[in-house]
């Protein structure tokens, strides 16, 4: 009888808050799954492979510049599996990649702050990043956590200079 192999999946949550954005300022950012190009510090290019936007089943090529350190251009191909305008949430996973992932998918949530101060006419919302992933060679969850937490930061401010 062979062992029994046990599988593990990494599962992790990152937050952000966004200052003087709505929650539906954040979400048009959010849902417009082909611009990510826009608003995610390591991604240089994003275009539609196949489907509609706002349509499960949309399909996005994502790719980075390579660097001095590292040759190759990191690229992704990504599918929508969930997308809910009215709860402000989507969720992707990845089809093919060169970066090392075998299965992540990710969710990403928008949500309006409750109680923002006056000052701030309610435009306080916070972004929630969960994924779901397959150990990743090379990587520890840590770093993986830490990546999704960079990222998300990053677009956080950028809304804030920007919107």
């Amino acid at each position: 009888m062979e062992p029994e192999t046990v599988v593990f999946k990494w599962e992790g949550k990152q937050a952000a808050q966004v200052n003087g954005v709505t929650a539906e300022q954040a979400w048009l950012v959010v849902s417009d799954f082909c611009n990510v190009h826009e608003w995610f510090p390591t991604v240089d290019t994003c275009s539609r492979v196949e489907g509609t936007d706002g349509q499960t089943g949309l399909v996005r090529y994502c790719a980075s510049t390579a660097t001095k350190e590292d040759e190759e251009t990191k690229w992704a191909k990504e599918r929508l599996v969930e997308f809910d305008p009215i709860g402000r949430c989507l969720s992707y996973e990845v089809l093919e990649n060169n970066v090392g992932f075998r299965s992540y998918v990710a969710t990403v949530k928008v949500m309006q702050v409750d109680g923002a101060d006056e000052s701030d006419s309610g435009k306080v919302c916070r972004i929630e990043w969960s994924f779901v992933s397959d150990p990743v060679d090379g990587w520890k969850k840590e770093d993986l956590e830490s990546y999704v937490g960079f990222c998300l930061k990053h677009m956080a401010n950028k809304m804030e200079m920007n919107l």
